[in-house]
């Protein structure tokens, strides 16, 4: 269940069970009411819309409470995980296609693939030298931590693996879910428009890295990269931001020790531990 779009909930079920349990009375519709001065007990829109509220807030509770546990689970291991987001077609699979190939079939990258449907993703990665497991969501608009936990069972890791996990593309949702994950990665591409970091500050605001694709479409698109990046300080003051392009190969190796260097601490506690 999603708090933000109720991915997931049933809402005419949701609704139907408020009034079902809220204590409300039987009819006798045989007799004359006067409508006027007849309290009908049934729960108010705000009652139920608190309700609601009380019950998305258990879930996101729950999820965070799994996600912890699956940050445990890493941590023992020497692993990093790392949450890619962003957009549809802003270019995370094929991202992860050119980091896999960098990493030069070492098999220190595996992919947790979300989808709402197919695994032709899941596919091209694994064309590209990594394992993957693929999470298909149907409906739903983001991972949740519960998913990722049976990834991560199915996927086994080794020991100084990095855990690259493809979230739906969605810039809402998936900012409101943990995963577990120990970064997250917001990726851009410059046809979505500069502004995208004000309109949707959440996503921007609980990066740990924002990436900004497909700059080699900088001279055929409107895209003002200085704005582009005052608009991300005012809503992240501290993050980084790599321009890069994942087909040409601009900033990869950038985006390559970034990577690196997150892994590096765990990679240790992991053979010491």
């Amino acid at each position: 269940m999603c708090a933000t779009c109720g991915c997931g909930i049933d809402h005419e079920h949701s609704l139907d069970e408020l009034h079902d349990h809220s204590g409300g009375h039987e009819h006798d519709h045989d007799h004359d009411h006067d409508h006027g001065d007849h309290d009908h007990g049934h729960e108010s829109a705000d009652s139920v819309d608190g309700r609601i509220i009380t019950l998305e807030q258990d879930v996101l509770r729950r999820n965070d409470h799994l996600a912890q546990h699956n940050r445990e689970w890493l941590s023992r291991r020497g692993l990093v995980a790392v949450n890619f987001v962003s957009s549809p077609g802003s270019g995370k699979t094929s991202l992860l296609e050119n980091v896999i190939r960098r990493d030069e079939g070492r098999g220190r990258i595996a992919v947790i693939q979300g989808d709402q449907a197919t695994d032709r993703d899941a596919e091209r990665v694994r064309a590209a030298g990594a394992r993957a497991v693929q999470l298909n969501t149907g409906t739903g608009c983001h991972l949740d931590a519960q998913m990722v936990a049976r990834a991560l069972e199915e996927l086994a890791p080794e020991p100084g693996t990095l855990v690259a996990i493809e979230n739906i593309g969605n810039l809402v949702c998936p900012a409101l879910f943990d995963l577990g994950e120990q970064a997250r990665l917001a990726l851009m591409s410059v046809p979505e428009g500069a502004d995208k970091p004000l309109k949707y500050p959440y996503m921007f605001r609980g990066a740990s890295l924002v990436v900004l694709n497909k700059i080699d479409l900088l001279p055929h698109v409107e895209f003002d990269v200085g704005f582009f990046r005052d608009c991300l300080r005012q809503v992240n003051p501290d993050v980084s931001c790599l321009e890069v392009s994942a087909t040409r190969g601009d900033g990869l190796s950038e985006l390559m020790e970034w990577l690196a260097a997150l892994c590096a601490p765990a990679s240790a506690e992991g053979e010491t531990a």
